[in-house]
């Protein structure tokens, strides 16, 4: 076999190989990295942006239709229930009305419940008493405005301390394990912890009462309230002494004057 004459690629390559192959090497990454490059673009819509229709407090049909008609995806997030807000309705979406992003970007709508949504005051198993009975007061509060109740009453009952007698949603009595519309009205009976001081205050009234009954039972048996003459030894001697002297007055009287009888 002829060999290349001198100066020719054959033989450059014959004699650098190394170089050769990184040459080779590092044409194919810039090549494939401009592919890389350009695919990105393309697909990514590098360069291309559009804005966010605000579609909060539209219907979530309509939302959905603009929002599609903007090139947009949607996807539902989360179901809230707002009494402000109309069933069915957009309460709030991501990203917001106004933002500049890629054409085609998936668009996060909260969409208002058609139904409020229903929740268990007591989850504890028994299904034929009242919810949260027995409760104390704060935690009982604090357990309905976790739930998200916002229409709730106090009523104040006499009772003996601060625990909660039974819950009432739109009138009715609620009970363990029974699902509640956090919308409903909640009436919160709870004692008042004032029959502790009534029952004392009625045992000193029936306590001052008997012992006046007492003192007023007494009295009938003390003589300076009866009206029946009393013997007093005192007035009987100066009734003696005086019925003495008038029986000798009497009998002196009888007597002649002139004998007069002293005594000592």
């Amino acid at each position: 076999m002829a060999k290349n004459p001198p100066g020719l690629p054959g033989s450059f390559a014959q004699k650098h190989p190394i170089v050769v192959n990184s040459i080779i090497i590092i044409a194919v990454a810039v090549l494939g990295l401009l592919i890389l490059y350009f695919a990105i673009a393309i697909f990514t819509k590098h360069g291309r942006t559009d804005k966010v229709p605000g579609v909060e407090n539209m219907s979530y049909t309509s939302a959905i239709e603009l929002l599609h008609d903007h090139g947009f995806q949607v996807d539902i997030r989360d179901s809230l229930y707002k009494d402000e807000v109309r069933p069915g309705f957009v309460i709030e979406q991501f990203p917001k009305a106004g933002s500049i992003v890629k054409p085609g970007r998936k668009i996060f709508l909260y969409i208002n419940a058609v139904h409020p949504k229903e929740v268990v005051i007591d989850d504890d198993n028994h299904p034929m008493e009242d919810a949260l009975k027995s409760f104390s007061f704060r935690s009982g509060m604090a357990k309905l405005q976790e739930l998200g109740f916002k229409n709730v009453r106090v009523v104040k009952v006499l009772g003996d301390n601060d625990c909660i007698v039974k819950i009432l949603a739109n009138g009715v009595p609620v009970k363990k394990m029974q699902k509640v519309p956090v919308n409903a009205s909640i009436v919160v009976q709870v004692y008042d912890g004032q029959l502790a001081a009534i029952r004392d205050s009625l045992q000193n009234e029936e306590l001052i009462a008997n012992h006046e009954q007492r003192m007023a039972d007494d009295s009938y048996y003390d003589p300076s309230y009866s009206s029946a003459p009393q013997y007093d030894p005192s007035a009987s001697h100066s009734t003696s002494s005086t019925s003495s002297s008038s029986a000798s007055s009497s009998s002196s009287s009888s007597e002649p004057e002139e004998e007069e009888i002293e005594y000592y």
